[in-house]
């Protein structure tokens, strides 16, 4: 089967043509699927999509007139894909339903310890043979109060990490994780997390329930010195409140590795004609915040995984057969 993958990058690609070789036809494109790359695909009866596609009903319908028949998401998360739409036109979807959960709960670690630690302004500093400390002074992690909203495979992996700082955990999820339990986690109300934790980490998806779970009210209830972490999904906080919070000189630390409005804008080079989103330049400024481009899982062993699961799906399409990543079947 011949397959056309959008949004490549450049560290993925060999380990995209290792996987398919010998088994699939492969062609690599370092742009986004979109409703102007999807002519792209005409004649190949897959594609595989990065998370940054844009796969509303319009671009399906581009997909499906040029003859694909499978969408093979290199992602957990389909949010992306307009499912209903997919479904009507007789495309099959799948995801990558897991990959590492240490990856995610390791970066949003880093992030946590580099903006607790001042590390961005050091190494700026350093880099420029200026070392006073001045402005540089953190909190040991140890002994911080830390809430993880959302606590299954990856909360999971970044509470285990708390523990070893020997912190207090709170979670908050619809259901106790056992293994969190026997951490020492005791879950709480939403509410009362914001209002106690040192540290709050995001781990929870992006469904109608969650869009804009931290907003205005949520960051209100939090410490002034508190510090927020997102590596989940971007759309879980209002970030225009988050910039009026930091504007008023609030929280001493945020680290997001995701963004609501971050297709077409992450995993490119903006750097000579700048950005048009005034609230994601506007957050960047503020000295206190690190914002890392969607990379949290990019680590060989994810991408490894990730890679797999793809050739996996095609194979199984290609054989007729489903799998757990399987979102719309086979019509």
């Amino acid at each position: 089967m011949e397959i056309l993958a959008y949004g490549v990058q450049a560290d993925e690609r060999p380990l995209l043509e290792r996987a398919f070789a010998g088994r699939h036809g492969l062609r690599c494109l370092d742009v986004f699927l979109n409703h102007d790359t999807a002519p792209l695909a005409a004649g190949y009866p897959a594609v595989s999509s990065s998370v940054n596609a844009v796969l509303e009903a319009e671009t399906l319908a581009l997909l499906a007139a040029g003859g694909t028949k499978l969408i093979a998401q290199r992602s957990t998360g389909f949010n992306n894909i307009d499912l209903d739409a997919a479904a009507e036109l007789g495309l099959t979807v799948a995801r990558v339903s897991h990959y590492s959960p240490y990856s995610v709960a390791e970066h949003a670690w880093a992030l946590a310890l580099a903006v607790n630690r001042r590390l961005t302004r050091a190494a700026t500093r350093t880099r420029e043979f200026d070392f006073r400390l001045d402005g540089l002074l953190g909190r040991d992690v140890h002994g911080m109060t830390v809430g993880v909203i959302g606590t299954g495979k990856i909360g999971a992996c970044f509470t285990r990490i708390a523990a070893g700082f020997g912190t207090e955990l709170l979670g908050w999820d619809l259901t106790p994780n056992p293994a969190c339990l026997e951490l020492g986690m005791r879950y709480t109300e939403l509410p009362e997390l914001l209002t106690r934790a040192d540290l709050v980490s995001l781990h929870v998806p992006l469904v109608p329930a969650t869009h804009h779970l931290i907003d205005t009210a949520a960051l209100a209830r939090m410490k002034d010195d508190a510090i927020l972490v997102n590596s989940s999904r971007g759309g879980l906080i209002d970030s225009a409140a988050l910039v009026e919070t930091l504007r008023a000189g609030r929280l001493s630390g945020v680290g997001l590795d995701v963004y609501e409005e971050e297709t077409g804008v992450f995993f490119t080079d903006r750097s000579i004609q700048g950005i048009t989103d005034d609230v994601l330049a506007r957050l960047v400024t503020f000295p206190q915040v690190l914002v890392t481009s969607h990379q949290a899982y990019f680590t060989r062993t994810a991408v490894g995984q990730i890679v797999d699961a793809t050739a996996r799906n095609i194979d199984d399409f290609a054989a007729g057969r489903t799998n757990e990543n399987t979102l719309v079947p086979r019509s």
